[in-house]
């Protein structure tokens, strides 16, 4: 097993991505500490991963509050001693209320940014003292296409909460490379998770998505699963700083 002797911090662990990955990480033998604000299919998913003999709890958070990070940080290290990895992936879309910049509320802006942007920050500052030990560790944000390109118009805030977590990202493995610490970006490309409902529902507008993508489909939460326990892992020690694309090649063209 990948990950054996590991232990996880995976963030937005209720659905989607970070569901899929948090499993994905407890099967490849990893201690993971489940984060989500929904805390009804959060700890449903941890409940079920002990049910089947591995190692997994639940923490109720909101990682848009320095809080509540602290005490999710707070109760990893209580339970297993200690933090290998951080698997940053807790977002939200607001597509009902982001827009182009003449149109976007401020609120609506703060809001994304916090828990997208602020969030990562966040997790990363209250993690990063636990990683600076012999052996380091690694930190593994999720991006997006809208934080690369301008393929977004109506998603100003989200665009800009990505582009922020991939300059983070960036500068967090400048930083701390000499203490072995690795800071990594996966970006996913058009996935079929519930935040994309709003569009792929319309049978419609899911086959203009998928004509979109060079590989000829949407992916699906476990195309991302492989490339996460690669950067989560120590076969992943030379790598750092780096932007992993699972996109389908929607970005290539």
């Amino acid at each position: 097993m990948r990950l054996s002797e590991k232990v996880v911090i995976v963030t937005g662990a209720a659905a989607g991505m970070g569901r899929a990955v948090a499993a994905r990480f407890a099967h490849e033998g990893a201690s993971v500490v489940t984060a989500d604000i929904n805390e009804t299919e959060g700890s449903a998913l941890a409940e079920q991963l002990v049910a089947q003999g591995l190692k997994v709890v639940f923490v109720r958070t909101d990682v848009s509050r320095e809080d509540d990070v602290k005490a999710l940080v707070n109760a990893a290290v209580a339970h297993y001693g200690r933090i290998d990895v951080l698997y940053s992936n807790a977002a939200i879309l607001a597509s009902d209320r982001d827009s182009i910049v003449h149109e976007l509320s401020l609120e609506t802006w703060e809001y994304v940014m916090s828990v997208n942007l602020r969030s990562a920050f966040l997790c990363g500052k209250y993690v990063l003292p636990h990683l600076l030990k012999p052996g380091g560790g690694s930190i593994v944000y999720l991006g997006s296409p809208t934080g690369i390109v301008g393929c977004a118009p109506r998603l100003t805030a989200y665009s800009a909460s990505k582009a922020g977590v991939i300059g983070l990202a960036k500068v967090m493995a400048a930083a701390y490379s000499r203490n072995s610490i690795r800071v990594n970006v996966i970006v996913p490309g058009i996935m079929d998770t519930p935040m994309n409902d709003y569009i792929l529902l319309n049978d419609s507008v899911r086959e203009q998505f998928r004509e979109a993508v060079p590989m000829g489909r949407i992916g699906t939460p476990s195309d991302i699963e492989g490339l996460a326990v690669f950067l989560a892992s120590d076969e992943s020690s030379y790598c750092t700083g780096g932007i992993y694309m699972c996109d389908g090649g929607l970005t290539a063209v």
